[in-house]
């Protein structure tokens, strides 16, 4: 009897393919105070080790990816307005990169250290919801990097073009795209939430539906704080995509009689 958790626990890892060095995962139902320290420190510093790998990575190769997000601003000038303001730009570059590209390497291993302590039917909701947070979480990306962002410089570029030149700051430049880009991705993990919610019987994928009318004004809300700038069209591209993703959630969970 005390054998056929572990069992279970076993038999997922291996439906999904996971790996785990877990040793009492397999050998034992609980693991004391200590041994979960212990291994969450284990994790804790091998992600740290990576995310600087990845980040150190990025810094040998910043200048292809400063060309990259630089692309979007076409015809402006970059200044450097205080020593070394290139430089520490470049740091956060890299760093900001470096989180993005290991964070499925960080998240595998946040779910090898929670996994085991779930139940099954938990296990089975949060695979699936982890692998489609990262596909929308990466099309969030997509969809600011070649929508938002150049809705949002062509406005800025073209208000005021007769009265001043566009010289910018390439670390105000890249806060702002940075900013965007990353809030956009969260902003895309509204279906996961509304899937969680209704698959834990909280509310209903017709309920979701029945309150569309306050969904359009959270919707407007939410894209006025997330986007840094205060120009309509990146506000109104942005409700736009939050509200298809809220649809979309909510058929999703009528589809699946939630």
């Amino acid at each position: 009897m005390l054998n056929q958790p572990s069992k279970s626990a076993e038999d997922f890892f291996n439906e999904y393919g996971i790996r785990t060095t877990r040793s009492n995962l397999l050998t034992n139902d609980e693991m004391s105070l200590s041994e979960h320290i212990e291994e969450f420190n284990q994790r804790l510093i091998f992600c740290l080790i990576m995310l600087t790998i990845f980040t150190a990575g990025c810094f040998f190769d910043i200048k292809a990816i400063v060309q990259v997000l630089q692309a979007p601003a076409i015809g402006i000038k970059f200044l450097q307005f205080g020593p070394g303001e290139y430089f520490f730009a470049s740091i956060k570059i890299a760093l900001f990169c470096g989180l993005v590209t290991s964070s499925p390497l960080l998240i595998y291993q946040l779910l090898l250290y929670v996994i085991p302590g779930m139940t099954k039917n938990e296990r089975k909701i949060l695979l699936p919801a982890t692998i489609a947070s990262g596909i929308l979480f990466g099309l969030g990306l997509i969809f600011s990097y070649f929508f938002l962002v150049p809705a949002a410089l062509k406005f800025f570029i073209a208000y005021g073009a007769d009265v001043v030149e566009p010289f910018w700051s390439f670390e105000q430049y890249f806060n702002f795209i940075a900013v965007l880009i990353f809030s956009t991705g969260l902003a895309f993990q509204v279906p996961i939430i509304q899937i969680v919610i209704g698959f834990l019987g909280i509310i209903s994928g017709k309920s979701m539906l029945n309150v569309w009318k306050y969904a359009v004004v959270i919707a407007t809300i939410l894209s006025a704080i997330i986007t840094p700038s205060t120009d309509p069209i990146t506000q109104i591209l942005m409700s736009g995509a939050l509200l298809t993703l809220y649809f979309g959630g909510s058929l999703f969970l009528i589809i699946c009689n939630k």
